[in-house]
């Protein structure tokens, strides 16, 4: 749940689906029909794809190379091989003879509308022997990029854009408003390959911090941009819960007890870790299925670009009472979490687990097809062994996956003690990843004698609960990527992308998934001035100079003891001697605070040319946001010393600044699409069918920000702000409030002589939680003028 004790953090074979009395099974997205034309496209030969769409131009997606006749003997196999096309294809195997570009093409579309048809993009899946490749060439307004699939030819387009063009795509903020009409030639072509054959992408947790109640359309936003970024595997969780749903009516459960046991959307991160059950629920049918819905659609959209989506798989978490209805069942109370009564867990030795996950894959199928990769972490932060043989235990759960996925890969999370030298003695290794959440975080580390050789992924979480901080241990990314290759028996196998929510740090993330496609060192000083060109859409010296800063400051904190930075004290529970918002954050910074001010005062002299992008807007609100949240850790002790020095009006003249800040904190932020509360409680309320329906969401989303849990978890288990966040209107509905009233209870105090009054938080916490007050979708104000107030309002740094 920590960084130190983990966080609440921290896929057609057809099987006919038995008959029950819930409602009937989600069909495919698209439809059967839809489904199995886009897979034949997709198995087609090379010779027939040829045809269909010989004669490309640039903007167009194409094959190169001689058009044979096509055989009907070839044909016939490519059809009959058609409703298997949608499993997801281990890293690493062979390629089929061509894939649909189309896909890539749509991605492109949407993510450069105004330059995509000066792209051609053609499939070339023979190339790279075995590795995933691209190559980028062409003439001014005639680039070609060949990829080995299509999320390659976005990374080759993404690799043009940063090398070539000079533009950035973030995540979030762009510069393709500063591409020229015609797009530059690329002076003699480039070919890259991936040094790895994994490159994985969101934490089981990214769902509940990133946005439980997203679109289809902001999931495949993200999908683009992993692809553009040249990963090629993501964890899918939307959805999660219709398989459990389905699967256990049959279990002796009904649809009314398992809506009850099943989490609300913010939270079912947690209980697919089995931490936890039914807070925020109960949960709709309707919502379900709507959930289910889109997780397929997401898993399609990552087949089509030849992604593999990652499902969840089964290990053994069951509803209370699970034994006394099943014959044979042996279960294990999995004690405590934070607070929370963890869900049993089903022997997986016995019987009966070999038959649920029997029926919960064949449900998963159904709506979600099939994958080559399956996410799983039995024991998660603290679960309870009792008599289970855990060695035998993983063997059954590997066995089970495989009985519905053959050899499919089970991805488990390196986090804590996990996972067990037990684990690992029971499963075959060699089908199996381990996503090192920790590779950055500590000193001294040997994957190789720690995991006994089994493959691993260097990961990262610089980013805990979706804090707005900014920084990352960048420099330890580079060393330690290029010296855990280099050893002689090295099991490094992949790069996993691990914050806890996703969608803050842009340049953590550019240079996070560089790695993975960079043939040598990456320069740590070198990167960051040509990201500060690219960014903005071309070379400014001021922004070199803020980024150097930047580089200097955050971006090069050092492993030890932290893999995030410290977060604000304006979203802290209200203490003279607050350190942190989240309990297991950093207490201190972690990085000379001057090197944000210097960022900030450079960032506003950036030519007046370049601050139009979404990109510069970004940069620029994060950075005055974070030198604000600097600033709390020295205006605190002030008050602190005023206090105790019964100085009232120094007191006074301190809280009101603290005040006045929060004020310019909440205005600035609101000045960015990305920083409002809004969006993420009118997601929420859109789900709901009706008024109870919606405040029940709303809730949900809301106490993931603020209380969490409910008090014995909020408080005992220490997860109140384990989420916070400076965005416009949490900061002026909740914290500012929240340090107001402490403020007003310390003056009282000093001018009554008197100790102040005690205020009970949690209470505090759950009265916001639970409110249902409107906040802006839209930003609002000049940006570059809040700014520029806070900069020159801060004290200046030399």
């Amino acid at each position: 749940m920590s960084e130190q004790t983990a966080a609440p953090v921290p896929p057609r074979t057809t099987i006919q689906t038995r008959t029950t009395p819930m409602s009937g099974p989600i069909p495919r997205p698209g439809g059967a029909g839809r489904a199995r034309r886009r897979v034949t496209l997709a198995a087609l030969p090379a010779a027939l794809l040829t045809l269909a769409v010989a004669g490309a131009a640039p903007g167009a997606t194409a094959p190169e190379g001689p058009v044979p006749a096509a055989a009907p003997a070839a044909l016939a196999a490519a059809q009959a091989a058609a409703p298997h096309a949608v499993r997801g294809r281990a890293p690493g195997t062979s390629r089929p003879g061509a894939f649909d570009a189309a896909p890539a093409r749509a991605a492109l579309e949407r993510l450069l509308p105004h330059h995509a048809r000066q792209f051609t993009l053609v499939p070339d899946p023979g190339t790279g022997a075995g590795a995933d490749t691209f190559t980028v060439s062409g003439t001014a307004g005639a680039i070609t990029v060949r990829g080995s699939t299509g999320a390659t030819l976005l990374t080759g387009v993404g690799w043009y854009l940063q090398h070539i063009a000079g533009a950035d795509i973030g995540w979030p903020g762009d510069s393709i408003g500063m591409l020229p009409a015609q797009l530059p030639a690329v002076p003699e072509p480039v070919t890259r390959s991936a040094q790895v054959p994994h490159r994985y992408a969101l934490n089981d947790t990214d769902d509940g911090y990133s946005g439980p109640y997203r679109t289809f359309e902001q999931h495949q936003r993200q999908i683009d941009l992993l692809a553009l970024h040249g990963v090629n595997e993501v964890f899918v969780q939307a959805g999660a819960e219709y398989p459990y749903y389905r699967a256990l009516q049959r279990f002796g459960y009904t649809a009314e007890e398992l809506r009850q046991w099943i989490p609300g959307p913010g939270h079912q991160s947690w209980w697919l870790l089995q931490n936890l059950s039914g807070f925020g629920g109960p949960v709709t049918e309707q919502l379900m299925r709507g959930r289910a819905e889109l997780g397929g659609r997401i898993a399609e959209q990552l087949r089509g670009l030849g992604m593999t989506p990652v499902l969840p798989g089964y290990f053994g978490t069951v509803p209370p009472g699970f034994a006394a209805r099943n014959a044979g069942a042996v279960t294990v109370p999995q004690g405590d979490w934070a607070g929370f009564d963890r869900p049993d867990w089903l022997d997986p030795s016995s019987p009966v687990f070999a038959k649920l996950a029997a029926d919960y894959y064949a449900e998963q199928r159904a709506v979600f097809g099939d994958s080559a990769m399956y996410r799983m972490s039995p024991l998660h932060e603290g679960g309870q062994t009792g008599s289970v043989d855990v060695k035998a235990a993983a063997g059954a759960v590997q066995q089970a996956l495989w009985a519905a996925h053959p050899g499919a890969l089970w991805a488990v999370l390196g986090w804590q003690d996990d996972p067990t030298k037990e684990l690992l003695a029971g499963v075959d290794t060699s089908k199996l990843l381990i996503l090192d959440g920790l590779s950055d975080r500590y000193n001294r580390l040997d994957r190789e004698a720690r995991w006994g050789g089994a493959p691993y992924a260097m990961g990262t979480i610089y980013n805990f609960g979706g804090h707005t901080t900014t920084g990352a241990n960048t420099s330890v990314w580079i060393d330690r990527f290029k010296a855990w290759r280099a050893k002689s028996d090295s099991a490094l196998a992949g790069t996993a992308y691990l914050p806890e929510a996703t969608g803050t740090n842009p340049a953590a993330f550019d240079l996070f998934t560089d790695l993975a496609w960079e043939p040598g060192p990456v320069d740590q000083r070198k990167w960051f001035a040509e990201f500060a060109g690219r960014r903005y859409g071309r070379p400014d010296a001021q922004a070199s100079a803020a980024w150097e800063e930047l580089r200097k400051g955050p971006y090069s904190t050092s492993s030890g003891l932290w893999s995030e930075s410290q977060d604000s004290l304006f979203s802290a529970r209200p203490s003279l001697t607050a350190t942190g918002s989240a309990y297991w954050s950093p207490k201190s910074m972690r990085y000379p605070a001057g090197s944000v001010r210097r960022a900030l005062d450079h960032l506003l002299k950036v030519d007046p040319r370049l601050r139009g992008s979404s990109a510069y807007r970004f940069d620029l609100v994060d950075t005055a946001r974070q030198a604000l949240a600097n600033h709390s850790r020295v205006l605190l002790p002030r008050i602190k010393a005023a206090y105790e020095a019964r100085d009232l009006a120094l007191f006074r003249e301190l809280t009101g600044e603290w005040a006045h800040r929060e004020q310019q904190l909440d205005e600035l932020v609101g000045s960015d699409p990305n920083f409002l509360l809004g969006p993420w409680l009118s997601a929420a309320r859109a789900h709901g069918s009706d008024r109870a329906e919606q405040d029940r969401y709303e809730y949900d989303a809301r106490s993931i920000l603020s209380v969490w849990g409910r008090q014995s978890t909020s408080e005992g288990g220490f997860l109140h702000d384990y989420a916070n966040r400076e965005w416009s209107g949490l900061v002026s509905e909740l914290y500012a409030r929240r340090w107001s009233s402490y403020f007003a209870s310390l003056e009282d105090a000093l001018v009554r002589r008197a100790a102040p009054r005690a205020i009970d938080w949690h209470s505090f916490e759950e009265r916001w939680a639970r409110l249902t007050t409107r906040h802006p979708d839209r930003p609002s104000g000049d940006p570059y003028v809040l700014a520029a107030g806070i900069a020159a309002s801060l004290p200046a740094v030399k």
